[in-house]
C-alpha cells in the first residue's frame, strides 16, 4: 500500500495575504533604514561626530605617525635595526645577608635581591622569578646558583649569582633606539599601562573611522562615491592575500 502527499495550491485570499505580509516586513525595514539614515543626518549628530572626528585625529595625530612609521621598521628590520648589539657585562657584589637568614643557615631573600640590584646595578625593565639551585650538605652550601632577567622595550639583561661568592655577573644588552620603538609598537616588555595605552589607542581610531563615516552619510553622491574606494581597497587587499601570501 503506497501513500502519498500533494500539496494544495494556495487561494486567492491566502496568496494575496502572503504578498501583504511580504509588502508590510519590506516596508519595516525600509522604514528601519531610513530612520536610521534620519538620525545620522540629525544636526546634532553632525556637530557632535565632527567634533570627535576633529579633536580624536588631533590627539592621535602623533600616535598614528608612531604607530605607521613603525610599522615600516617592524616590516624592514633588515634596513633599520642596528645588526650588532650593544652588551655591557659588569660585577656586582651582593650582601651575605641576602642569602641567609638570622640563624647563618641558608635562605635566599628573593625580593631583597631583585631591590638591590634594581637600585644598585641601575636596572630598569621588567624582572623575572627568579631560578635558585643549591647544592647543601650537613647545613653548608656547597654550590648554589641564582638566575634571572629583566626585560623591557629593546633592552635585555641577563643575571647570574654564585651563592658562595654572593657576586652577580650583569650582562646588559642594548638593541638601539628602533628596537625601543619596535618594541612598543607591539606592546613587547612594556608594561600593563602601556598595554592599556594601545588598547585606548585602538579604541579611538575606531571611533575617528566611525564619525567620519557619520560625516559622509548625508553627503549622498561623496558616500557612494567612497563606498566604491572601500570595495576596491577591500578587493585589492584581499587579492593580494589570495594570491601574493605564501
Amino acid at each position: 500500500m503506497s501513500s502519498f502527499s500533494q500539496t494544495l495550491p494556495q487561494t486567492p485570499d491566502q496568496a494575496a495575504n502572503q504578498t501583504s505580509n511580504q509588502k508590510l516586513t519590506r516596508s519595516k525595514n525600509q522604514a528601519a533604514t531610513a530612520k536610521n539614515k534620519t538620525f545620522l543626518k540629525n544636526k546634532q549628530v553632525q556637530i557632535w561626530a565632527r567634533r570627535l572626528h576633529i579633536y580624536i585625529s588631533m590627539a592621535l595625530l602623533l600616535v598614528v605617525l608612531f604607530f605607521s612609521i613603525t610599522g615600516i621598521t617592524l616590516n624592514r628590520p633588515s634596513l633599520f635595526v642596528a645588526s650588532q648589539a650593544d652588551i655591557e657585562e659588569t660585577i656586582l657584589s651582593l650582601p651575605q645577608a641576602l642569602f641567609s637568614d638570622a640563624n647563618g643557615a641558608v635562605a635566599v631573600n628573593k625580593s631583597g635581591i631583585v631591590t638591590y640590584l634594581t637600585e644598585h646595578a641601575n636596572l630598569s625593565g621588567q624582572p623575572s622569578a627568579l631560578d635558585v639551585f643549591t647544592e647543601i650538605e650537613d647545613g653548608e652550601l656547597i654550590e648554589g646558583e641564582i638566575a634571572m632577567d629583566y626585560k623591557g622595550p629593546g633592552y635585555n639583561v641577563a643575571v647570574f649569582i654564585d651563592m658562595t661568592t654572593t657576586e652577580a655577573v650583569i650582562e646588559k644588552t642594548h638593541y638601539g633606539v628602533i628596537a625601543v620603538l619596535n618594541d612598543l609598537h607591539k606592546g613587547r616588555n612594556s608594561g600593563d599601562v602601556w598595554k592599556l595605552f594601545i588598547d585606548i589607542t585602538a579604541l579611538l581610531m575606531v571611533f575617528f573611522v566611525l564619525t567620519g563615516v557619520c560625516l559622509l552619510v548625508p553627503k549622498k553622491k561623496t558616500f557612494a562615491t567612497s563606498l566604491k574606494w572601500t570595495l576596491f581597497g577591500s578587493l585589492v587587499t584581499l587579492a593580494i592575500f589570495v594570491v601574493a601570501v605564501p
